[in-house]
């Protein structure tokens, strides 16, 4: 199955020419993958990275198999022959080498150091010898990154036999050192890979998944900043940024820092901040760049600038903007751009990334990644996102959220992310207008009762919170939603009330207090007006300490209960059977409270037997439920409704526009059932003038018979309507008494 468009290189590997043998002995032998025969003879390659899986297995479609491996021996089957080669070490990568090695000793005892890496560390230990053949490679490579490849280089050393022994022994001590073991084998490792022979370059194609240039552009819209921290070349980097829509030609300026020292890292920034000032300036902004600004005054001014910028930055060069004398700036000029790219960097520059955002711009901050090198960024995030694909597992075990493509991070977001949001916020609102509504009660009747520690009903004081106010706000915190997920997905900027903290802050948190507060003066200081004069049926005077209690607490169930109805903006069954359901245990807990039965067996507890039924059964105690039910909701959504009048929040829009819709389908269904209706009466097969009956039964049309027959079988169809008129001069149509005209 295999397929290869480059002829000459296939027969470079057919006609024996040993730099490329060497090049595809290098893939096969300097890797850490392992493989695996199956039953039916196929191999089977477990590779700790897509990139070098891809390259064993390039390798064995050119002939050179790698067959297996022990802990001192790599099996390789090249064109054919079985070669064993001996295993001496594995130099191994890590993101700071960026590169790992290989020492093996081949069948005629040459021993032989394989190296594989990125371009701006192994083309600095290469020979000078090979000058030509590097700048080749150099063109090639910045070919393949400009395309959005990753890229690797390969080189070679022959090592001597007593170099290797006297290396070997010194490698073994470092590794049983009992201090600083890595420096002394990093030490080892850059002393031998130096001097080395450049064989190639290679390329692989790292595939956007489907979705993510939409899913960026949408997340984007919803003001959500976005920056890609990659480890490619800045070329590979540069290249997926406009392929996911990230960078675009319709920039103003895309900003490339790539200084090597501080000085030149900080003249960069600065002059990028100062091409930023200038055009906004031009532009009207009413504002000059001051060459020595405060920090403390750096946000505000780039808070001013107009036009779209980019800022792509190299990790050695965000290596010095990292530092503690220009984090700031280096944060400041990267926020005033729309897109920053940060590539070659190290996983602890990642990190240090989040951190820094963290820190200063007080941002929520979520991470994504697929693969290890991911992990310390997706850990020091506040939200971390790991992708379970071909990078293997480390990302989405080291996460709070996982899924397998990039394109789904756009439904976690607007949708579930946001209507999280929104429920936290309306439950909390809730939740404290309704345990101040249900506490002041309380306070006010203290100054009743002298502040005796007197209650009104324990057992509802225990119940409240228990059973009849618990289970409605649940279900509004589980399933409420203020817009379909349709919506959520078409209108990104649904989710900026929460990055702007609006449905949940101090102001909303006082106006629940005062919302609870007021609910309470009203539920228990109307029914006490009432109680002062009231009377029942019977002429007694109503007002008893254990018949006022039973109306304040009926009123405030009651109460709470159409407010979150008014609160919930997404009904289901869940919501209806908790309301009603809550209502009804209320009422059913009262009577059985007040019950004989209960009496009887708890005497001392349940000593007033009864009463609930006796008060409910009054008129003037249900009037006054109402009045007080009327008085504390009436308010509120008056309220509400000025507010969805004179300013209506964006999520009150969609709501409306989706109703409108709604509307004009519902009114196109109708017109289509008229229409439908309408078409079936005026396709009617009979004509509503007055037809031909009276001329067939006179008999008068008998002599036409046969003029119309002869004409229907010389031009079949309505063809004879037009014989007879040429035949006879009339125009076809009937006269006035409903005979032709012949």
């Amino acid at each position: 199955r295999f397929q290869f468009w480059d002829a000459g290189l296939l027969e470079a590997v057919k006609l024996g020419d040993p730099h490329v043998h060497e090049f595809f002995r290098l893939l096969s032998l300097c890797h850490t993958v392992m493989s695996e025969e199956k039953s039916e003879g196929e191999l089977y390659y477990k590779a700790q990275s897509p990139d070098e899986g891809a390259l064993v297995t390039a390798a064995r479609n050119f002939g050179f198999v790698f067959r297996s491996r022990t802990p001192k021996t790599i099996t390789v089957h090249e064109l054919g022959r079985a070669i064993t080669y001996q295993l001496l070490a594995i130099l191994d990568f890590n993101n700071i080498r960026k590169r790992m090695s290989v020492i093996v000793r081949g069948p005629e005892g040459k021993i032989r150091l394989y190296c594989k890496g990125a371009d701006t560390i192994l083309l600095e230990r290469l020979r000078p010898a090979s000058q030509d053949l590097t700048n080749v490679t150099t063109d090639h490579l910045n070919e393949y990154a400009g395309e959005g490849l990753r890229t690797l280089v390969l080189a070679y050393k022959d090592l001597e036999e007593s170099y290797y022994e006297d290396w070997s022994e010194r490698l073994r001590r470092a590794s049983g050192a009992p201090e600083a073991r890595e420096d002394r084998l990093a030490r080892l490792y850059e002393e031998v890979e130096h001097d080395m022979t450049l064989l190639g370059a290679t390329a692989i194609e790292d595939k956007l998944q489907q979705g993510v240039p939409e899913t960026i552009a949408i997340l984007t819209l919803a003001n959500i900043k976005i920056w890609v921290l990659t480890g490619d070349k800045q070329e590979t980097a540069v290249n997926i940024g406009y392929s996911c829509k990230m960078l675009t030609d319709d920039m103003t300026e895309v900003f490339v820092v790539t200084g090597h020292t501080v000085l030149e890292v900080r003249e960069e920034l600065r002059k990028a901040r100062e091409k930023m000032m200038d055009a906004s300036r031009s532009m009207g902004n009413g504002f000059s760049y001051q060459e020595k600004l405060s920090s403390s005054k750096l946000t505000s001014v780039l808070e001013a600038i107009a036009g779209e910028y980019a800022l792509v930055i190299n990790g050695h060069s965000l290596a010095h903007a990292l530092e503690a004398d220009m984090e700031v700036e280096f944060l400041e000029t990267a926020c005033a751009c729309k897109a920053v790219i940060c590539c070659r960097v190290t996983p602890l520059q990642k990190a240090q990334v989040v951190e820094l955002v963290k820190k200063y711009k007080k941002a929520v901050t979520l991470a994504i990644g697929d693969g290890a090198n991911d992990v310390s960024m997706i850990k020091t995030a506040h939200i971390g996102v790991g992708i379970s694909g071909q990078e293997g597992i480390q990302a989405v075990l080291a996460s709070d959220y996982s899924f397998s493509q990039f394109k789904f991070l756009q439904r976690l977001l607007l949708v579930h992310g946001r209507w999280s949001y929104l429920r936290m916020c309306k439950f909390l609102c809730y939740f404290f207008y309704k345990n101040f509504a249900f506490t002041m009660v309380h306070f006010w009747f203290g100054f009743f009762c002298g502040f005796s520690a007197q209650v009104r009903g324990r057992y509802f004081i225990t119940l409240y919170n228990i059973v009849y106010t618990s289970l409605p706000v649940l279900a509004m915190g589980v399933f409420d939603q203020d817009v379909p997920e349709q919506r959520s997905m078409e209108y990104p900027k649904l989710y900026e009330p929460g990055q702007l903290n609006l449905l949940f802050n101090k102001r909303e948190f006082f106006i629940c207090i005062a919302q609870g507060i007021y609910t309470s003066v009203l539920m228990f200081f109307i029914p006490y007006g009432v109680f002062a004069d009231a009377t029942r049926d019977d002429g007694a005077q109503l007002a008893d300490y254990q018949s006022f209690a039973v109306t304040v607490a009926t009123s405030l169930v009651i109460v709470v209960s159409v407010q979150i109805g008014l609160d919930t903006g997404f009904w289901t069954a869940i919501n209806h059977f908790f309301i009603w359901g809550s209502l009804a245990a209320y009422f059913a807990i009262l009577f059985a409270m007040h019950s004989d039965g209960l009496f009887q067996m708890f005497p001392n507890q349940f000593r007033f037997v009864g009463n609930a039924q006796n008060t409910l059964a009054q008129p003037a105690v249900w009037l006054t439920i109402a009045l007080t039910t009327v008085v504390c909701i009436v308010p509120v959504v008056a309220f509400r409704f000025l507010k969805l009048d004179l300013k209506p929040e964006l999520s009150d829009t969609v709501r409306y526009t989706q109703l409108v819709r709604k509307k004009q389908k519902a009114q196109h269904r109708c017109l289509r059932r008229v229409g439908r209706a309408g078409s079936r009466r005026s396709g009617y097969a009979f004509s509503h003038q007055e037809g031909f009956g009276e001329l067939i039964m006179s008999g008068k049309n008998m002599r036409l018979s046969s003029l119309a027959l002869a004409g229907f079988a010389a031009r079949p169809g309505a063809a004879w309507i037009e014989t007879l008129r040429k035949k006879k001069g009339s125009d076809g149509s009937p006269g006035a008494d409903g005979t032709l005209k012949v």
